[in-house]
């Protein structure tokens, strides 16, 4: 199943990340904020707890959420400001780490770096900020499935149809929550319209 946001909050933020004008400092916020809502919306079903606590009139019994059985993973370095983002709002959220690059030349990723926590019974928000061909995405999904992931929700803010609808096909057990759809992938396997290269606009590395 995929979810495209319609939220006109999030679809006014997206095309302030298009913007070239924006500086990187607004950049990497303005996913945060994007992250923020989108979990929001992928999270409305996840399990809670009854916790009691105190209040100004005494104690109260109130759900909550079972953030101890949720890990935030980013697909590191464009993920990075997603994580903040949402560790603002779930801050006792344990968090993972994959860091992946893809080959200009085959558009194929590779898996560099991973710091995986234990995720048995645990759900997993994997956090990628574009999906062009899946193919990171795809790997990614592959690594924590193999690490025991008993649930996987993507969140992302653009992607083209050609890469979710492969994200799709080879897990359809996994849920996308995507702020933005785009038209298309272009002949060089980018975004159109798109807005660049997320890691290098989130921090200013792109000379």
């Amino acid at each position: 199943m995929y979810k495209e946001s319609t939220n006109v909050v999030v679809k006014h933020l997206v095309n302030r990340l298009r913007d070239v004008q924006t500086a990187s400092n607004e950049f990497r916020l303005t996913i945060e904020e994007i992250s923020r809502i989108i979990a929001a919306e992928a999270l409305q079903d996840f399990q809670t707890i009854t916790k009691n606590i105190e209040t100004w009139q005494g104690s109260l019994d109130v759900e909550m959420l079972e953030v101890q059985k949720l890990v935030l993973v980013p697909i590191l370095r464009a993920g990075e400001p997603m994580l903040t983002g949402i560790l603002r709002t779930l801050p006792y959220a344990k968090s993972g780490f994959l860091a992946m690059k893809r080959d200009e030349e085959t558009a194929l990723s590779k898996l560099f770096y991973e710091n995986i926590p234990n995720l048995d019974g645990r759900t997993v928000l994997l956090l990628d900020p574009m999906i062009a061909t899946g193919g990171s995405l795809i790997d990614g999904i592959d690594y924590l499935k193999e690490k025991g992931a008993k649930r996987i929700i993507s969140l992302n803010i653009l992607g083209a149809p050609e890469g979710v609808k492969a994200v799709q096909e080879a897990h359809p057990d996994v849920d996308i929550y995507i702020a933005q759809i785009d038209e298309r992938l272009d002949e060089n396997k980018y975004i159109r319209p798109g807005l660049g290269d997320a890691g290098d606009r989130a921090f200013n590395t792109n000379g």
